[in-house]
């Protein structure tokens, strides 16, 4: 079995995507002759042809309304974003247009469109280019949104995201695509959406993470394994619909949440974790819950961005606090 790295198993998704249904179109900036700003489409174009592996002119509003159009159609578009923070150009499309078409036509239509994005921060890009902004979509009602954190599910969660029947906003944290390798299987498979995963298991507290901020998690994990302290991980995966039986399940063993997520803490989706939690399990809780985000600003410029993540330290230290109760 080889070992890929993210970029390499989201590229594989794509190519079985492509070669198992004609419906199957990518489309986006750069994404053909190119292969992609981080290549994730690199080759497709040689191998599938100018009409199924589209470059398309540098404006995001026509990409995804492109993309409704085409999954209303009966197409199965894949529509690259090339950072997502350049989503904000295609909100309208995207949070009046495709999130409702099933609901609009009282479920006549559905629109199979997948939007893969990178995001996130960590590897010194420019303004607007390591913007988290997974909770404007998780707060949409008729996205589905998925993200991975390493290139197993990298593959398996986007295979599925295309064989959907509904939109899935899939966003792909950009430090982790070539942070690491694991074995990948060449042939087909499935994540399914909806499930969260446990990468750690332990008895006192619970770390809830997702995405670029589950190796984070893990690493912490570790340094206080050394103080005496069990922490279970949680890696979401999934954050709409969210997998609650996952979350109910480890807090009733642990008693203690801490949730660590990439954007900003205010209004983030750290809040509605912990608010899940505390309905879901606050008979068990032996602590309050504690938050690890980004700092309540616009994303900082690369030599401050170090400080403004969640680290390692500070997730340490966040530990440390729900365990003195």
């Amino acid at each position: 079995m080889p070992k890929w790295t993210m970029i390499e198993a989201i590229r594989d998704a794509l190519a079985i995507a492509l070669r198992d249904d004609p419906r199957v179109l990518v489309f986006g900036e750069d994404v053909g002759k190119n292969g992609g700003v981080f290549r994730a489409t690199d080759g497709l174009q040689a191998e599938f042809g100018e009409a199924r592996v589209v470059d398309t002119p540098l404006a995001e509003k026509a990409i995804v309304g492109t993309a409704v159009g085409l999954a209303m159609a009966g197409m199965k578009p894949v529509a690259e974003i090339q950072f997502l923070g350049f989503a904000y150009e295609a909100m309208d499309q995207i949070a009046a247009q495709l999130a409702r078409i099933r609901f609009r036509t009282q479920g006549r239509f559905t629109a199979p469109a997948v939007i893969r994005a990178p995001y996130g921060g960590g590897v010194r890009t420019p303004e607007l280019h390591s913007d988290s902004l997974e909770a404007l979509f998780a707060h949409t009602p008729g996205l589905v949104v998925v993200t991975p954190s390493r290139p197993y599910d990298a593959k398996g969660l986007l295979l599925s995201a295309i064989r959907s029947p509904d939109p899935v906003i899939f966003l792909e944290p950009i430090r982790l695509y070539r942070a690491f390798r694991e074995e990948v299987p060449e042939g087909d498979y499935e994540v399914p959406l909806g499930r969260a995963a446990v990468r750690r298991e332990g008895s006192d507290v619970t770390l809830v993470a997702w995405g670029p901020t589950v190796p984070v998690a893990e690493s912490a994990a570790v340094q206080v394994a050394s103080q005496g302290i069990s922490c279970e991980v949680i890696d979401l995966r999934t954050l709409a619909p969210l997998d609650r039986s996952v979350l109910k399940a480890s807090v009733e063993k642990t008693g203690r949440a801490v949730i660590v997520h990439e954007a900003v803490r205010y209004a983030g989706l750290g809040a509605e974790m912990a608010a899940s939690i505390m309905d879901l399990a606050f008979y068990h809780l032996r602590a309050p819950i504690e938050r690890v985000a980004g700092l309540d600003t616009p994303y900082p410029p690369a030599a401050l961005e170090d400080a403004w993540l969640p680290s390692v330290t500070r997730v340490v230290e966040a530990i440390q606090r729900v365990m003195q109760d």
